[in-house]
């Protein structure tokens, strides 16, 4: 939680040493701190935890993706909103390939929470759509299934969705 305070002081500390180079006619030493100052800023919105994370679990590697995770501390208190919806996210995918049941809250938590991207939310109502599969809930795996195919305009996703609407006849 400090954190975020010290990082708000040191972009707002940099962008004041910015403003005194450009009365002192330092221009270019100003835009390179303005630039500079923009860092900390950056990092306010998109926690580094949460993007190690991303990309540990892109490279398959989810051990690493989950001390990524373990790693933030009251996560309720430390990050925005949107940041809360992926940690919630990258949760319930660690946890999708042990314990289902808890998956299936981070997953639920995620999407009250407010995915950002289209994609994601897609992906989060087909692994809930799975989940529900797997407990003999075929409406409800039904209703996802269609959501998670509206929300996939992209296509990403068509292969494993056919798969599991397949899957979903047989039960």
């Amino acid at each position: 939680m400090i954190r975020k305070y010290i990082r708000m002081a040191l972009a707002v500390a940099v962008f004041g040493t910015a403003v005194w180079q450009f009365t002192d006619g330092e221009i270019g030493n100003g835009i390179f701190l303005i630039l500079l100052s923009g860092i900390p800023l950056l990092f306010h919105f998109r926690n580094e935890r949460i993007l190690l994370a991303l990309w540990y679990v892109r490279k398959q590697d989810f051990e690493k993706a989950s001390q990524q995770l373990a790693a933030i501390g009251h996560p309720e208190k430390t990050l925005i909103k949107g940041q809360l919806a992926y940690y919630y996210f990258l949760q319930g995918l660690m946890t999708s390939q042990t314990n289902l049941s808890k998956s299936e809250t981070w997953m639920k938590k995620a999407l009250a929470t407010g995915l950002r991207l289209k994609q994601d939310r897609a992906l989060a109502k087909m692994q809930l759509a799975a989940m529900a599969m797997t407990k003999r809930k075929k409406k409800e795996a039904q209703a996802l299934l269609t959501e998670a195919k509206k929300l996939d305009d992209k296509g990403v996703l068509a292969d494993q969705l056919k798969m599991l609407k397949q899957q979903l006849s047989r039960i």
